[in-house]
């Protein structure tokens, strides 16, 4: 599996998810595009790897599940992250950027191998306020129909998507310090 250094220092955090199913398909949407690192802050009951449901959905990508972090609380989950980035599909919250704007950012970080740590809320309420003032960053996935937000894992998705392209840009760029991709890693 291909691996760049946005894969080695991205640690992707589920806080208080309700359902197995997302947990599971989480996983399955985060290595689809290389990244491994994955936390659990509060889960439900049945919000855990090992649930059977958890187990189905991710499919091929069961080493990311089975080594899942499980933490108490925020603030023992982003002990040693160097950037928090927080997700959030609330109107009315300033300073919210896109998540290619977030990848502008966060690229160096990891070209630095600073650790970046990325919140999703559960799939009710989303972060809560307390949760959001640990954040460095905010980030909104732009949408454009009515539907006020994506399903967790399709968010989770979307956003290592845009980081994993921004990070083969940057990669592929004249004068970038790495090689480039080879075709068989990428497609």
């Amino acid at each position: 599996m291909l691996q760049l250094p946005i894969h080695r220092c991205l640690r992707v955090l589920l806080i208080a998810p309700h359902y197995p199913e997302n947990v599971g398909a989480t996983c399955r949407a985060m290595k689809t595009m290389g990244f491994t690192r994955f936390g659990l802050v509060r889960p439900g009951r049945l919000a855990l790897p090992d649930h059977p449901m958890a187990q189905k959905m991710a499919v091929k990508s069961w080493d990311v599940l089975d080594h899942a972090e499980i933490y108490d609380n925020v603030d023992e989950a982003v002990v040693g992250a160097d950037c928090v980035i927080g997700t959030t599909a609330r109107r009315g919250v300033s300073g919210v950027l896109a998540p290619s704007q977030v990848a502008e950012h966060i690229l160096p970080l990891a070209a630095n191998k600073k650790q970046v740590v990325l919140l999703f809320g559960n799939e009710k309420s989303g972060l809560t306020s307390d949760e959001l003032k640990v954040c460095d960053l905010l980030l909104r996935v732009p949408i454009a129909a009515d539907q006020p937000s994506l399903n967790l894992a399709q968010a989770v998705q979307v956003i290592c998507y845009e980081f994993f392209s921004s990070a083969l840009r940057q990669r592929t760029l004249p004068g970038s310090d790495s090689t480039d991709a080879n075709a068989d890693e990428v497609g």
